[in-house]
């Protein structure tokens, strides 16, 4: 069966995103910014890029190369039309992280937002040992209301088959993952959102 994120339409996920109830999109932007701007690295990677929020903070004078790594070709052939400027630096990668993460590429920084909730931690640290970066950088929700993990909206039903591949998260559980592959926090922040959720953002160094 088609994995649930190959179906949903890009300009629905994103107008749920962005919507003043959810704020996930612009929440999400401002913390991408700090995590492309906090370390001292030439590459990334990112894993479930979607649409390309946040890319606008790549800096070329920076980055040598960035990739951007998803399981929907059509979502990557709107980054690539969206971030033409980043042209010689991005490079977008249409890999499946569960099955096919011995097609990653080595990156110093990988920047997972919103990812690990939909491949599970084991497939998580699978592609991080692949790629093996310096630090790793995640942004995880965590629910005050587990039956309804996704936000109310116009555009709820678009996510319907998602209950297929979510798992919850939990901090100490993603640490417990990353301590197993040799990576100890470095970093933990959040961020609230208008609907009781929040998004946490947790960073990794390899030790």
């Amino acid at each position: 069966m088609n994995n649930p994120w190959k179906e949903i339409d890009l300009a629905d996920y994103e107008n749920h995103m962005k919507l003043d109830t959810v704020m996930q999109l612009q929440t999400m932007n401002s913390m991408m910014k700090k995590q492309f701007g906090d370390y001292p690295v030439s590459s990334a990677m990112v894993l479930g890029i979607a649409g390309g929020n946040g890319l606008e903070h790549v800096s070329k004078d920076k980055y040598e190369t960035v990739y951007g790594v998803d399981i929907n070709e059509d979502y990557l052939r709107v980054v690539s039309e969206r971030y033409a400027d980043l042209s010689g630096v991005l490079e977008c990668l249409c890999i499946d992280l569960i099955n096919d993460a011995d097609k990653l590429p080595h990156a110093e920084l990988v920047i997972a937002n919103l990812l690990i909730e939909y491949i599970g931690y084991d497939a998580f640290k699978n592609a991080v040992t692949k790629i093996d970066p310096k630090y790793v950088s995640c942004v995880i929700q965590i629910n005050t209301d587990e039956n309804q993990w996704v936000s109310d909206s116009p555009y709820l039903h678009a996510f319907d088959r998602l209950d297929e591949v979510h798992h919850q998260m939990e901090e100490n559980a993603l640490s417990d993952a990353m301590k197993d592959i040799g990576y100890s926090l470095i970093l933990q922040s959040s961020e609230m959102l208008p609907n009781g959720k929040a998004l946490v953002r947790l960073d990794y160094q390899k030790v």
